[in-house]
């Protein structure tokens, strides 16, 4: 067993300017503990716990201001990707595989940020602790948004020499078009604590879905062409992809109902369809 640190030693390790003595010298006992927070809560100007409070208030407006700024530079690169479907513009190719660290930055800011508000402000009360699991949730959900991106733009620009057809071309736009609605919307429902507009997700989302199905028939229809054939099996794998953004704007909508109502649950489940569409009550 690691040693119980002493009020002495984390107080001296602090002021040495070690932030990562919990980890390095051993457990924390209850003084040792109290001393740490407070000495780091000094750190910030905090010397009440009014101003604790309120410091942790606006703590969560910037991470609520973050997340919404990571959606926007996630839903463009998105954007960018299905607009160069055709892999035709190599500068948007380039613009989109730079995006993706802009992305990853936002993530990896907000995830700090919530362990140490976590680890330093312990939240109280129940909606201030959803409200951190969920911006932990969604900022997840919208750095998988920016990868899809990049492996959409990826697959287009290997394929941009391959023949390509329109009506499938036509079918994968309305695919994005449609799972940017959902990013925006989910977006929109945390913005606002919009639950009913989190509960619309999974029905804009069942077009995508069909969109997504009936694209395996356009492969097959290809089939005796080697070019197009190709091109068709890059492009159902983009499906699959914007398929995914659309389940994850779903997903970002669930963390919202969670945040608002205390009920962590989906808002689907494919392994049991009869809570997703109940059956209809039997008249007598």
């Amino acid at each position: 067993m690691r040693p119980i640190l002493s009020p002495e030693t984390v107080e001296s390790c602090l002021r040495a300017g070690d932030p990562g003595i919990p980890a390095k010298l051993g457990r924390l006992g209850r003084q040792s503990r109290d001393i740490l927070l407070q000495l780091r809560r000094l750190r910030y100007g905090i010397t009440s716990m009014h101003e604790g409070r309120q410091y942790f208030r606006n703590q969560l407006r910037n991470l609520e201001d973050e997340i919404q700024a990571m959606a926007t530079a996630a839903e463009r690169l998105f954007e960018l990707s299905v607009r160069n479907l055709s892999g035709q513009d190599p500068a948007l190719y380039q613009m989109i595989l730079a995006g993706d660290d802009e992305v990853d930055a936002h993530y990896l800011s907000i995830e700090g940020r919530v362990l140490g508000l976590l680890a330093l402000q312990a939240p109280v009360v129940a909606t201030d602790l959803r409200l951190l699991m969920a911006l932990l949730h969604i900022s997840l959900h919208l750095e998988r948004v920016a990868d899809m991106a990049v492996n959409i733009a990826k697959v287009a620009e290997a394929a941009r020499q391959l023949p390509k057809k329109a009506t499938m071309l036509q079918n994968l736009e309305e695919m994005g078009g449609r799972a940017m609605q959902m990013l925006e919307a989910a977006m929109d429902a945390l913005a606002h604590r919009d639950v009913e507009l989190s509960r619309k997700l999974p029905s804009m989302d069942e077009p995508i879905d069909r969109l997504n199905r009936a694209m395996l028939d356009e492969v097959l229809a290809a089939a005796g062409e080697e070019g197009m054939l190709e091109w068709c099996v890059d492009m159902h794998v983009v499906a699959r992809q914007i398929e995914r953004v659309g389940d994850h704007a779903v997903d970002m909508g669930e963390q919202l109902a969670f945040l608002v109502t205390g009920e962590l649950r989906e808002f689907t489940d494919a392994s049991h369809p009869e809570v997703e569409h109940p059956p209809e009550p039997v008249s007598a």
